[in-house]
């Protein structure tokens, strides 16, 4: 196995020459109504152009340690440009298309970035009109958008993408031996990529990783998801973040394809019928819409459709569950032996296999053939999987693999098994990654069953925070890093995942979201005293509010609104849709936040946090208690009860 990613690939190229590498659609939004959307690429073909490519970077000034970056949503040469740049030993710094100016300002400026790759004209306009560029000296637009009137500030040098290629090809013919010889003379320990996450105070943090971060992780991941030679994975997550990039690093080194789509409904489901891939990898949000696409048309059919359908999801359920349970395929916090479990589990088993034969011949089989009948499993990530959606792809005989990891660690650290999924779990961590669930507070080690805080031990750990080793000191301690997450052991040292001890929400579709300056933000209105933002594993964020008291009821007063008390005040309409109007002139894209950034729901509390129990002495959020102790609260903004 080579020491870096290009040496790596490099190795698969000469084994695969002839085979697809990628499939992709000139116009991503046909679907497959048109005659074959799809072109094809093969290992060659792309590796060709990655060569041109990195020799046309090389002229251009990028050279070994450099930082480049790289902002761009899903398109083919985005692989090309990031595989390019390492063969040089170089460093991309990426970003989605829905990066703001001021993260864009600081992310150049913060990373060194003497070269910028843009997808189109609406990222270079972004770029050219930053206050400062800092060392910023060349910008490649990747849509070849780029026309003849070129405005950019005089210090910048502009090309698009085929302009790059051209060159490279120019200049390979003089120095044939060049490329390879740059890739090989790559070491294991250089700096793959800086992604920046954000960061506690709401400054980004720039996490470095190493190509022996992501080689290491392929292997082990090879290891466990058995890829063959005509696996076709579809992408539609965004190839900037960790999960999706590492996913892709993995099909490349399998030797396996890669499919991109769209997370849109009719186009996706369009795209697995016409490419019928054999894997799927995203986020929980998008697993949970293919189970909502599904609920709805069925419900479309009438109510005896539907009820016959809910039959069997309710039998196919139970019929796994005692299934897993008889093989041994369930979560087992204790060392003892299940034979009372696995006893117990095979009568009502016998029972239900007639009912699940037959809603799996006339009706799951026909839901598995909306992905395109090759399928094999998907894989969840960059967030907790429901448990009923969990339990819903059990039950139709879809193999959905719930893994775990963070950006930190570049970033899969479980997955459950494919020919031995637990249920419940994130499975077992990859082989040579030792963990330890520590008591928070004291760092006792913790048996299996006993929830903790997760340390683990690898060397696809991050080498640390860009600038930040101040940051970097709180979460690796003497090779440990403190992921931030409560789990618990099974026997078998499968994980589940129970919360989190440090603030980020993950949301359902996999966005990072830091609650500190939205926080922030929400208490600059004399009208807020004290807030929560909340929203872990679900699809948008939400924040229980305490107002402020007397500024509330002088307003009530104005507006002449009756009430017998605080808490029927605090439900009073205009009360309630004057404090929406005051969270929505705070937060929003012009105030410098994203749409997932946005406060949907939210409740108002009638008595503030209480002191040193769920805030501390200088008043900071103690939050997993307030989650504890508020939970109907905090679950009625999401399942739309009042409490």
């Amino acid at each position: 196995m080579g020491q870096t990613l290009p040496q790596r690939i490099r190795q698969v190229v000469q084994q695969r020459e002839t085979e697809p590498i990628q499939f992709f659609k000139a116009n991503p939004s046909v679907g497959a109504s048109v005659a074959n959307p799809f072109q094809k690429v093969t290992y060659r073909e792309f590796w060709n152009k990655v060569q041109e490519f990195a020799v046309g970077l090389a002229s251009l000034g990028v050279r070994r340690g450099g930082h480049a970056a790289l902002i761009s949503d899903n398109r083919p040469e985005w692989l090309v440009v990031d595989l390019a740049i390492l063969s040089l030993g170089g460093s991309d710094v990426p970003r989605g298309s829905d990066i703001t100016s001021d993260e864009l300002a600081f992310i150049v400026a913060h990373a060194d970035c003497e070269m910028a790759l843009v997808e189109d004209q609406t990222q270079l306009e972004k770029l050219v009109n930053l206050s400062s560029l800092g060392v910023l000296r060349t910008v490649i637009v990747l849509d070849n958008s780029l026309g003849p009137h070129r405005r950019a500030p005089s210090s910048l040098q502009l090309l698009n993408f085929e302009e790059v290629l051209t060159l490279g090809r120019r200049e390979k013919l003089k120095k044939p031996s060049f490329f390879d010889a740059e890739v090989s003379a790559g070491s294991e320990e250089d700096l793959a990529t800086i992604i920046y996450t954000s960061g506690t105070t709401g400054e980004p943090k720039g996490v470095m990783l190493s190509h022996r971060a992501f080689l290491f992780q392929m292997e082990r991941a090879l290891e466990v998801l058995k890829l063959l030679p005509n696996d076709i994975f579809l992408s539609v997550l965004p190839i900037w973040h960790a999960f999706e990039r590492a996913i892709e690093y993995i099909v490349l080194g399998g030797g396996a394809s890669i499919c991109y789509s769209k997370p849109v409904g009719k186009v996706m489901l369009d795209d697995m019928a016409a490419i019928k891939p054999t894997w799927f990898i995203s986020v929980p949000r998008i697993w949970e819409s293919i189970r909502a696409a599904i609920l709805r048309k069925v419900k479309a059919q009438g109510r005896l459709i539907r009820r016959v359908f809910d039959f069997f999801i309710t039998a196919g359920t139970h019929w796994a569950d005692y299934r897993d349970k008889l093989l041994d395929r369930w979560p087992r916090f204790s060392p003892y032996w299940p034979w009372a479990s696995r006893a117990s589990a095979a009568l009502p088993f016998a029972l239900l296999w007639p009912v699940h034969v037959l809603g799996d011949a006339f009706i799951f089989r026909k839901l598995r053939l909306l992905l395109g009948g090759r399928f094999r499993a998907g894989i969840s990530g960059g967030g907790a999987l429901p448990g009923h959606v969990d339990a819903f792809f059990r039950a139709v005989g879809v193999l959905v693999l719930e893994g775990y990891g963070l950006t930190e660690t570049a970033p899969v650290l479980s997955v459950r098994l494919l020919r031995r999924p637990v249920p419940h779990t994130v499975g077992p961590l990859l082989r040579d990654i030792r963990f330890e669930i520590r008591e928070e507070g004291t760092g006792k080690v913790l048996p299996p069953g006993h929830m903790g805080e997760l340390w683990v031990r690898t060397p696809q750990v991050m080498l640390g925070y860009y600038k930040r080793p101040d940051l970097t000191a709180r979460v690796l301690i003497d090779g440990w890093l403190n992921t931030g997450d409560l789990a618990v052991a099974t026997v078998r040292n499968e994980l589940r995942l129970v919360g989190r001890s440090k603030d980020t929400i993950v949301l359902l579709g996999g966005e990072n979201v830091e609650p500190g300056p939205l926080e922030q933000r929400l208490l600059q209105s004399d009208f807020i005293d004290q807030v929560m933002v909340v929203g872990q594993d679900q699809k948008f964020l939400g924040a229980l509010i305490v107002p402020q008291f007397e500024l509330m009821e002088e307003w009530a007063r104005a507006k002449q609104i009756s009430y017998m008390d605080r808490e029927e005040l605090l439900e009073n309409p205009q009360i309630l849709e004057y404090v929406r109007e005051i969270i929505q002139a705070l937060i929003n894209p012009r105030s410098g936040f994203k749409p997932n950034e946005g406060i949907y729901q939210f409740k108002l509390l009638p008595r503030p946090f209480e002191p040193m129990v769920e805030v501390t002495a200088s008043l900071k959020l103690k939050r997993n208690v307030i989650a504890q102790r508020r939970a109907k609260q905090i679950a009625a903004l999401f399942n739309g009860h009042k409490d």
